[in-house]
């Protein structure tokens, strides 16, 4: 089996929903990776939420924003697996699942986004391509990568 996958704008999530999200959020990227951030960065009303729902948990989430709200291209940001499903490899499904919502939503083919360098592979085989050279963001390499 695989997660169901909804699609919602900010003002669409239900209370339950925003919270299991921040709270995968802080749960990886700031508990897991030991990287104190600020994750509520005043964006999330402007992106699409993409929520991966196994048996009624949030297994896998992003959140996709359009040209000109993060970069110039459409992006894909805060992409994240609970660590306990990371061996279905559900990352794939979430990646693909958010691709087809960006041509959807956006009509537009072009996506960018900024990856953790250690997940570059990953990208690589969803057809993206790096792009500049490594930065660190919150302390943790990054790269910039598109695809067409």
């Amino acid at each position: 089996m695989k997660p169901q996958f909804k699609i919602k704008r900010f003002n669409e999530l239900s209370l339950q929903e925003l919270y299991k999200a921040m709270q995968l959020r802080s749960e990886v990227f700031v508990v897991e990776q030991n990287c104190v951030y600020q994750d509520i960065d005043g964006k999330d009303e402007k992106a699409l939420h993409v929520l991966g729902m196994f048996n009624d948990e949030l297994v896998a989430y992003c959140r996709l924003f359009n040209t000109g709200d993060y970069f110039d291209n459409p992006s894909i940001g805060r992409v994240v697996v609970s660590q306990k499903y990371r061996d279905r490899k559900w990352g794939h499904d979430l990646m693909a699942t958010a691709i087809a919502a960006i041509h959807q939503h956006y009509n537009i083919s072009c996506i960018t986004i900024s990856a953790q360098l250690y997940l570059k592979k990953f990208y690589e085989s969803h057809g993206f391509v790096q792009e500049g050279e490594q930065y660190l963001e919150d302390d943790i390499p990054h790269i910039r990568m598109h695809r067409q």
